[in-house]
């Protein structure tokens, strides 16, 4: 069986869900404006960089989410869905998505944004697994930590590798479709690489390399 694999900020979504989440909580007022904001916006300079320390931003991240009641954080998700992530859709994603489908392939969003976030837009854009940065869960509690590795840069080849290993998909042909130079190496890694809407760093190594560039904006 074939797999295509999708990023999913700034590739399957026309925006980057983990900085939108930062968003949502500083509109809500849920946050301290001034500080969230500044933080949350210099995370993200990093991750454009390909500097991200995934590990402090998830902390940064998860130990708000961790504040919330069970029920808050229902509640919040349905809410930032709504709000935030429906305006972000791309029908020639779902297009994309819709092909491969069509074709039997089986469809697989790898993300560095954690599983918090990332579980119902998954859901919503129905592929059939996500695999993203994991939450540390202890008690029933978020602990503001994530279980190593991270699914970022070769973290997500690591990832994307066991879930070969673990669904015996050895040797099957696989699709990545991804914006960010940060997922070069995983993009180097399978039989069909496309560069979707890339970062000026992923559009210079997907030209010199002959890679596929298309939009789905």
């Amino acid at each position: 069986m074939t797999v295509a694999i999708f990023d999913l900020d700034n590739t399957l979504i026309a925006g980057d869900s983990d900085h939108s989440w930062g968003e949502f909580l500083v509109e809500r007022e849920l946050v301290d404006a001034d500080h969230y904001r500044r933080a949350n916006d210099q995370f993200y300079a990093d991750y454009q960089r390909g500097e991200l320390d995934i590990h402090a931003y998830q902390r940064f991240v998860l130990t708000q989410v961790a504040a919330f009641s069970s029920a808050q954080r229902a509640a919040l998700l349905a809410d930032f869905m709504q709000t935030k992530i429906a305006p972000l859709m791309l029908p020639k994603a779902r297009e994309l998505l819709a092909s491969h489908r069509a074709q039997g392939h089986y469809l697989l969003i790898i993300t560095a944004t954690n599983s918090f976030i990332t579980a119902p837009i998954a859901k919503a854009l129905g592929v059939d697994q996500l695999i993203a940065t994991e939450p540390e869960v202890i008690d029933g509690q978020f602990s503001g930590e994530i279980i190593d590795p991270p699914c970022y840069q070769a973290g997500k080849v690591a990832r994307w590798q066991g879930f070969m290993a673990d669904q015996k998909r050895q040797g099957e042909t696989c699709y990545f479709y991804s914006d960010s130079i940060n997922d070069l190496p995983l993009l180097a890694e399978v039989d069909h690489p496309i560069a979707v809407d890339p970062c000026p760093q992923l559009s210079a190594a997907a030209e010199q390399r002959g890679w596929p560039i298309i939009s789905l904006r």
